[in-house]
């Protein structure tokens, strides 16, 4: 099959790939719609490299996606030929010790779409479990389908900070992860998020879709941004988004006694932690590696929408074209938030 496959770093080519994937009785064939472009995507193609994770073969690429099932094994009984469907990209082992404690997100031996060595779906067709494969709703797109799998960062955010109804939330960051996770903390009842950035028409973007309060730290103070929102208390939660070592400290500094600083970005070194200041304010740090147990509710979130992606998907490319759209995700103009490519 023809598939987009890094070669090795800043060589991508679309050529033919043999990939052999049997149809297992628990396992659907799906015809690949919709693929997003993923920061993790562009890093290898940039790096090839994150983390121990090291592309030391040809891999094809993309992991954000949607499709058609086109074929069902013997032992499915709730998807069918024809469905429109989005795709967990991890998979389990359902043996191992984190799946069976509800942590599959955490499994060390998780087999991960376009994750060294394993292949992704930029790609005409994939076999994948049924059990990691979700119907999309009659009034959700194939766009809207392959933004499920970076909704799920925010949602898996959201969910670990407990939000309380009425919470007042900061998000840095106004990448697709950072306003996804405004969403998601919106949709799980706070009451504002405040959202920082460099990029004004990312910030434009963020504030038209809720009640969320931009804040251009160029030229903008998060703190007095913060104090206005909060009657100079402080924020509920804090969800760092950006990866930026110095992030951290800004969080702690926004967060109100007894908040919860969530950590969805990932530094590329160690970070200094000031424990005191967390200490003083009594302040409870989480960390998100992907997400688990999510899809259904960003699905529904989506159907009534309680959350709406479209506005976040910015700019399309044909498969045929999708190395000028990898190109083009390497230094994207400020008001482009998410690439997607189609194979339809």
């Amino acid at each position: 099959m023809s598939a987009l496959v890094l070669e090795k770093t800043r060589d991508l080519r679309l050529r033919e790939i043999e990939i052999v994937e049997p149809l297992g009785p628990h396992d659907v064939r799906i015809r690949i719609h919709t693929v997003g472009v993923c920061g993790s995507d562009v890093h290898y193609y940039q790096h090839g490299a994150i983390g121990p994770f090291v592309v030391r073969a040809p891999m094809v690429l993309g992991h954000e996606a949607s499709g058609v099932i086109e074929e069902v094994g013997s032992a499915v009984t709730t998807l069918a030929p024809g469905n429109r469907v989005c795709m967990e990209p991890g998979i389990p082992d359902p043996n191992g010790r984190a799946t069976r404690l509800g942590l599959y997100n955490l499994d060390p031996a998780v087999r991960f779409w376009a994750t060294p060595p394993v292949h992704g779906c930029l790609r005409p067709s994939v076999v994948h479990p049924a059990a990691f494969t979700f119907k999309l709703p009659d009034n959700v797109g194939f766009d809207e389908g392959a933004m499920v799998e970076p909704l799920a960062v925010g949602m898996h955010a959201a969910n670990k900070a407990r939000i309380k109804p009425g919470d007042v939330a900061v998000v840095l960051g106004a990448g697709p992860i950072g306003v996804l996770t405004a969403l998601a903390a919106l949709a799980g009842g706070c009451s504002r998020v405040v959202v920082t950035d460099v990029q004004p028409p990312k910030l434009a973007l963020a504030a038209s879709l809720g009640p969320i309060t931009p804040v251009d730290v160029r030229t903008e103070n998060l703190d007095s941004a913060v104090r206005a929102a909060t009657d100079g208390w402080g924020a509920d939660i804090v969800f760092e988004a950006t990866g930026r070592p110095e992030a951290v400290a800004q969080g702690l500094h926004a967060l109100a006694p007894g908040g919860c600083l969530v950590l969805v970005g990932m530094p590329g070194a160690p970070v200094p932690f000031d424990v005191v200041a967390a200490q003083v304010k009594e302040a409870r740090v989480e960390t998100v590696f992907r997400y688990a147990h999510v899809y259904p509710r960003a699905l529904a979130l989506m159907a009534s929408r309680k959350i709406d992606v479209r506005p976040l998907v910015t700019d399309r490319y044909a498969f045929a074209d999708s190395i000028a759209a990898f190109d083009y995700a390497c230094a994207m103009r400020p008001e482009s938030v998410k690439v997607q490519i189609s194979l339809a």
